[in-house]
């Protein structure tokens, strides 16, 4: 079983889209891959924006909620990726853990529009990373 960590700031948003793409994915395929999300300063709550604009392509955001990154939760990874430390580098001291960074804009305060934009980011990249995981193995 491959195990994916995506990490943002707040784990809030992007990441927590990322999670549920590559887990729904997964599900769909019969991969062997599991996602997990964590934030380095971990949010209250969800982004609402994020929650309704997930509910509109039918993949619901109920019980998930942010977490904070744990050395646990960094050894469960097989590989890490951030999905916008670039943007916030001040903000992500786990950025030197990570494989690669996607460099994606926080949908915090955006309006809704912006945030399907970005729900679809996040939605491209992750089935090109399911691409990459089922080449890999065949």
């Amino acid at each position: 079983m491959t195990t994916i960590l995506f990490v943002c700031v707040h784990n809030a948003g992007r990441s927590q889209m990322a999670e549920a793409f590559l887990n729904r994915a997964a599900e769909e395929r019969g991969l062997a891959a599991r996602a997990k999300s964590a934030g380095t300063e971990g949010a209250g709550s969800l982004n609402p924006t994020v929650v309704q604009v997930m509910d509109e392509i039918g993949i619901p955001m109920i019980g998930q909620s942010p977490k904070s990154i744990t050395a646990e939760i960094v050894s469960w990874a097989d590989r890490t990726i951030g999905m916008g430390c670039g943007v916030e580098a001040d903000r992500c001291p786990v950025r030197f853990l990570m494989a690669e960074d996607w460099g994606i804009d926080d949908p915090s305060g955006q309006p809704i529009e912006t945030v399907r934009k970005i729900r679809d980011q996040v939605r491209q990249r992750v089935e090109r990373l399911v691409e990459e995981l089922e080449g890999s193995a065949e």
